[in-house]
């Protein structure tokens, strides 16, 4: 681990730059997740949301789709400590936020993007953790204490 004094290594350099690039990945996996909620796979993201939510099918995609653009953008465009942390955070409660509707599709075996079967939706959700360490990675948030610690 460097101090603020020293000269990163080649492998903290290459860290750092992997981390930029899950970034950026993921900000317009979510731009283009959040893009897709209100064009061309809106009746598909219909199909997760789940059949005890008591809003409009409909309004939950569009105002979850926003939500997704909001994020993706505020993803990319946030670079510094602490926000980038704080982003990543966001992004992690996101996906852990949209889990219940994941749950739904598979319980109440709801098609969708290809999730056909119990097994495919099942296989679905063990994603999810995976999508929150994406956000936290991409935030750089084990960085973020360690500086916060000094």
């Amino acid at each position: 681990m460097t101090h603020h004094d020293e000269t990163p290594t080649r492998r903290e350099k290459t860290g750092r730059a992997l981390r930029a690039l899950s970034k950026v990945a993921l900000g317009a996996a979510l731009v283009g997740a959040g893009t897709a909620h209100l064009t061309s796979k809106r009746e598909e993201f219909q199909a997760q949301v789940p059949e005890w939510m008591p809003f409009d099918p409909d309004d939950v995609v569009v105002w979850s789709g926003y939500a997704e653009i909001a994020l993706g953008a505020a993803t990319l465009l946030t670079w510094r400590q602490p926000s980038r942390a704080r982003m990543g955070r966001v992004g992690a409660l996101f996906f852990l936020g949209v889990f219940p509707g994941n749950v739904a599709q598979w319980l109440e075996r709801k098609d969708g993007f290809g999730l056909d079967t119990d097994e495919k939706r099942l296989a679905r959700l063990a994603f999810q953790p995976a999508l929150m360490a994406w956000a936290l990675h991409a935030g750089d948030s084990r960085r973020q204490k360690r500086l916060a610690r000094g």
